[in-house]
């Protein structure tokens, strides 16, 4: 099986805006091109994980995510890790990139990068005039077990992060994950 599909010769472009663009290939195969995205997995000292509650236009629906957004052209995804983390959520930290994988590969190349944010500190850039957050404190496994029975509604970055979340807590020496403190 070849990885290259039908020529560039057979590309129709159907819609071409700022984050995405629209196209059939071969006269079959419909694709969006999608800039590429980051979510951020960030633990407090009593293992709760931070979230961003958010209305989504797309599914008429307010979710709990991970933070994330899209890298920006010429930003590195660590660089939109850390803005995006800001943005949303009012914290700096040193990034790891724990993952990236494409979300959605069967009509979409949006690569999503996923990084682990540590050493949070205080530092707030201005949100995107479009969003209205709440930031919000769960625990990795509440996340799951919400994602599992529809009392949480979230996305792909949702669920990384939170498995992530799980195994981060694992290697916790138990001190460190206890009881949660007020």
């Amino acid at each position: 099986m070849s990885d290259l599909g039908p020529s560039q010769a057979d590309t129709q472009v159907l819609y071409e805006g700022h984050i995405l663009r629209l196209e059939v290939i071969g006269g079959k195969w419909e694709i969006i091109r999608h800039a590429d995205a980051v979510a951020i997995l960030a633990l407090n000292e009593r293992g709760e994980m931070l979230l961003v509650r958010q209305s989504r236009l797309a599914i008429g629906q307010t979710t709990l995510e991970a933070p994330a957004g899209l890298i920006e052209a010429g930003e590195s995804p660590e660089a939109a890790a850390r803005r995006e983390l800001q943005e949303e959520a009012g914290f700096d930290a040193d990034m790891t990139l724990l993952t990236r994988f494409y979300s959605s590969p069967g009509f979409c190349d949006e690569q999503l990068y996923v990084f682990e944010a540590a050493r949070l500190r205080e530092s707030r850039l201005p949100m995107d005039e479009d969003e209205d957050i709440e930031v919000v404190w769960m625990t990795p496994q509440a996340v799951l077990d919400g994602l599992r029975n529809g009392s949480v509604v979230g996305s792909a970055s949702t669920m990384s992060a939170a498995q992530f979340g799980v195994q981060r807590l694992k290697e916790r020496p138990q001190a460190q994950h206890g009881q949660a403190q007020p």
